[in-house]
């Protein structure tokens, strides 16, 4: 039984090139190429592809937050090809439901692997990004406490990280008071100083 496979990539170019490279896969069928989030986004709700590629530079949260979404989709796995993999990116994409993420110079080999993985259910995380990105020397917070971290780095509200990882307000509160207290901050605004000089996001 086929793939079929959607591709988001807001670059013309760049995703007539990944549509011409991914159908060279035998049993792998491109359904969808689409060039902005929201079509990309109701065309996965809608057709509900084996798997969507999403194309980004490492450094877009908003790419990461579509990601997200289209992995709470049911029967649509979610893999990501980034230009940049730094360690906030691959953690977030890793904790939150993301099924793997490649780097854009792999070979073309690397990705069809990747495809079928996903597609299989299983997970496709490079395994020297994954230890980087999750193991933080020193770090004494944990990797939810860190996700919470990110998303206030990014400027969300507590209503908003609180909708996105699906936590009620007041356990994203309980959270943030942790945090401030683990690293013996002020407020968040220095729990979130202390993270960044410490490289934890």
């Amino acid at each position: 039984m086929g793939i079929d496979v959607a591709l988001f990539d807001d670059l013309h170019l760049s995703r007539l090139a990944l549509t011409t490279l991914i159908e060279q896969c035998d049993d792998v069928t491109v359904v969808g190429s689409l060039e902005s989030k929201p079509a990309a986004l109701e065309f996965a709700e809608l057709r509900r592809p084996d798997v969507m590629v999403i194309s980004f530079d490492g450094r877009d949260n908003e790419t990461i937050e579509f990601a997200e979404k289209v992995a709470t989709l049911p029967a649509c796995r979610t893999l990501l090809l980034a230009t940049e993999c730094p360690r906030p990116v691959v953690r977030r994409a890793f904790t939150g439901g993301v099924d793997g993420i490649l780097r854009r110079n792999d070979s073309t080999q690397r990705l069809f692997e990747a495809i079928h993985a996903v597609h299989k259910g299983d997970r496709f995380f490079d395994a020297e990004l994954t230890v980087a990105a999750l193991v933080n020397e020193g770090c004494p917070l944990t990797l939810r406490q860190l996700s919470i971290l990110e998303h206030l780095s990014c400027g969300d509200t507590v209503g908003e990280i609180a909708a996105r990882l699906c936590l009620s307000e007041g356990t994203v509160r309980n959270y943030v008071s942790s945090m401030v207290a683990k690293l013996g901050a002020r407020n968040r605004i220095d729990a979130l100083r202390i993270a960044r000089d410490a490289y934890w996001i």
